[in-house]
């Protein structure tokens, strides 16, 4: 393990991932809020602190020991989930699927602003590559967990909407699976199958999308 490219890895991808996990959770908390529910608010979860969402084991111990183990192939990891009391929502069953958005959503937001960051200090001069590959770094981190957690099993972003937005039945049976979901999308993630059949697609489709949202401002500073 070359200790100095890893310490530049941390380097470059320790804010962006911050700043993701830190938005992506705070953008759950504050749609919860607006549409009802101020458990999350009341915990403090509301925040762009990071400490108030990072958990040690996901965020901090998981993605290390995976990096060391696969050398850096294969990496995952986790923040607090803010608590939402769905009942508490003016209208549950279509509002779960606002709250469940808004993480992914910010996570897509943020990707256009590191995008538009790297074409902005490119087209400023600046060539010192460690803050380029740090605008390309948070472009890249959030459009992985803005894809990835619109995975439609729950507990994900992803499953909470397809929950919302199946007739009531079939909506009980998916909340089901909550339970053993994490170890399902596991068993998926390192399978290959998440990464084959969902991730790649939907990294392709976004990046599409991204380039064309950011072309005025490639147009400006290029």
């Amino acid at each position: 393990m070359d200790i100095a490219h890893l310490i530049q890895t941390v380097a470059i991808y320790a804010l962006p991932v911050l700043f993701a996990i830190t938005v992506h959770e705070a953008a759950h908390g504050y749609a919860a809020r607006r549409l009802g529910d101020n458990t999350a608010y009341m915990l403090g979860r509301v925040t762009l602190n990071p400490i108030k969402h990072i958990d040690p084991v996901g965020t901090l111990l998981m993605p290390l020991l995976l990096y060391f183990a696969t050398s850096g192939a294969f990496l995952f990891g986790y923040a607090k989930p803010v608590p939402v009391r769905f009942g508490n929502l003016r209208n549950p069953k279509r509002d779960m699927i606002w709250v469940a958005l808004a993480g992914p959503a910010a996570n897509f937001a943020q990707a256009f602003l590191w995008g538009a960051l790297f074409f902005i200090l490119r087209g400023s001069g600046v060539t010192e590559p460690f803050f380029l590959k740090m605008a390309q770094g948070g472009t890249l981190v959030n459009l992985v967990m803005f894809t990835f957690n619109l995975f439609p099993l729950p507990p994900l972003d992803g499953g909470r909407i397809l929950v919302g937005l199946l007739p009531y039945r079939q909506a009980e049976m998916v909340s089901r699976i909550e339970p053993y979901g994490f170890f399902i999308v596991m068993a998926l993630v390192i399978s290959g199958v998440v990464s084959s059949l969902w991730l790649q697609p939907l990294m392709a489709l976004s990046y599409g999308l991204l380039d064309i949202l950011l072309t005025p401002i490639s147009l400006i500073f290029g």
